[in-house]
């Protein structure tokens, strides 16, 4: 019985260690900045859940990165005029450019409603716009919703979400959060790929 015991503490507590030393890893390489602000593409995705994305999906729809924006996750309700509440309503040219995604609730949701709709309208390559935090996972489940699609990367960063993780409860808590669902996805994705 001790050494079952044993087996398992020591089972715990290496799991525990390589959790630990992949959290540091998946936080240090969050991004900082955007790397590509340049690259045109069919359309600009944003996925709802945080501070900053829409303002910059309109702002990258009205400098003409694009030509389409898709919002995933905007629930049942939701107008374009209800995008950014108290801005000015966009003008309505650039308002037709927005269509709005109302059925996900997560992020696998986010990737197969986008899927959805870039099907629907031939698209081909898209500017990807979430929180710096969740780029990983939501690359992960875009490229495995849309293999063949150009996804390129266009982190936000809100200002509740400090660089130096560690010193803030708050975003340690996030952060680590966001680590243990990027496992999550990565194992399923994993499997249903042997299966």
């Amino acid at each position: 019985m001790n050494r079952v015991i044993k087996i398992a503490a020591l089972t715990s507590a290496t799991a525990t260690l390589l959790w630990c030393a992949g959290l540091v890893y998946f936080a240090s390489t969050i991004p900082t900045r955007v790397t590509d602000t340049m690259t045109k593409t069919d359309a600009i995705v944003v996925l709802t859940g945080g501070s900053g994305r829409i303002e910059t999906g309109l702002e990258l729809l009205q400098s003409g990165l694009a030509t389409k924006l898709f919002v995933s996750g905007a629930g049942g309700r939701t107008q374009v005029d209800d995008l950014v509440p108290g801005a000015t309503p966009p003008p309505p040219e650039v308002a037709a450019a927005i269509a709005l995604g109302r059925e996900a609730e997560d992020t696998p949701g986010n990737a197969l409603e986008t899927a959805t709709w870039a099907a629907r309208g031939n698209v081909t390559s898209i500017r990807l716009v979430t929180a710096a935090y969740h780029m990983r996972r939501s690359m992960l489940e875009m490229s495995k919703a849309m293999p063949h699609m150009t996804i390129v990367p266009h982190p936000v960063f809100p200002s509740a979400v400090k660089s130096d993780w560690w010193r803030w409860p708050g975003t340690a808590s996030l952060i680590a959060r966001e680590y243990t669902k990027f496992i999550i996805s990565w194992l399923r994705i994993a499997l249903s790929e042997k299966s």
